[in-house]
């Protein structure tokens, strides 16, 4: 195999964790920082809870989490089934229908509320998502708050040959596609959709962190199989990696970004760079300086 089609060697693989309720509303596996501790390793992507597909009745009640704070990080939900509703009290409100991603700045500080949408709720189903936890670097810990909705129509769409399946590009780029989201550190996003067979080739900065969750089906990766749930960290070397969907096809969501080498102090809701910075934030949700749980 000559130099420019080595495979990127897969470093660590994390299956199915165990499960925990956030709030009423999102019973999740978190991969990490829970699950595997990979805070500094796969810096600037901080925490990944993964709502696998599941069945909730219809229910006249609210079903979500209630208002809570953030400081220093991104907030980036994506619904694959089901819908969620957001409030914060920067007056941003939102509904994340199947295929949509909904980018959320904390910055110096928000706080908001996350919940089932009610029209899905009455009615009931499956309920399938991810959110992910982005760090900020320190010069953008304490910026203004912010919330991009990125609707499934407006994201870059790379069509792969021979009907092989897509590649959404959430943020950052693949072959040349621009996604819309904005991020503070150089990432691409991507959720990729392949057909039973269909094969996806990516070719990542050799030196930015690398993880990829399967969100669907099964199929095959640098010539190994693997299904939905599996989450797959590559080492930081040059090299593709080549997803092949197998009899059901397969999808996943793909992680890349440029490491922050950056101290992390971490609690909570809060991902900071010193242990004063952390200190400070829990003594600001005491004091209320967040804002009021009323929005």
């Amino acid at each position: 195999m000559n130099k420019e089609n080595r495979l990127r060697r897969i470093e660590e693989v994390i299956t199915k964790p165990g499960k925990h309720w956030v709030g009423n509303g999102f019973y999740v596996r978190n991969y990490f920082p829970m699950g595997r501790n990979l805070m500094e390793r796969f810096n600037p992507f901080f925490l990944l809870d993964y709502n696998e597909a599941m069945e909730f009745p219809g229910s006249k009640s609210p079903r979500g989490i209630g208002a809570h704070p953030h400081r220093g990080i991104e907030t980036v939900s994506f619904s694959f089934q089901g819908a969620i509703e957001h409030h914060d009290n920067q007056g941003n409100h939102g509904i994340i229908w199947p295929g949509d991603v909904q980018w959320m700045t904390a910055g110096k500080g928000i706080m908001h509320k996350e919940y089932h949408e009610q029209g899905y709720r009455e009615a009931g189903g499956v309920f399938h998502m991810v959110q992910l936890w982005v760090n900020l670097p320190a010069s953008a810990k304490f910026t203004e708050p912010g919330y991009q909705a990125v609707p499934g129509e407006a994201m870059g769409l790379a069509l792969l040959p021979e009907g092989a399946g897509e590649i959404r590009v959430v943020a950052g780029t693949y072959q040349g596609v621009q996604g819309p989201a904005r991020s503070f550190t150089p990432m691409n996003v991507l959720l990729g959709k392949l057909a039973p067979g269909g094969e996806a080739v990516l070719q990542e900065p050799g030196d930015w962190n690398l993880g990829i969750l399967l969100t669907a089906g099964a199929g095959k990766v640098q010539g190994q199989d693997f299904a939905e749930g599996d989450f797959l960290l590559f080492a930081n070397e040059l090299g593709e990696v080549v997803l092949k969907g197998g009899e059901e096809g397969l999808s996943f969501l793909v992680l890349s970004g440029e490491p922050l080498h950056e101290p992390i102090a971490a609690g909570g809701e809060f991902v900071m760079n010193t242990r004063e910075e952390l200190e400070e934030a829990f003594e600001d949700r005491r004091q209320g300086r967040f804002g009021s749980l009323d929005f």
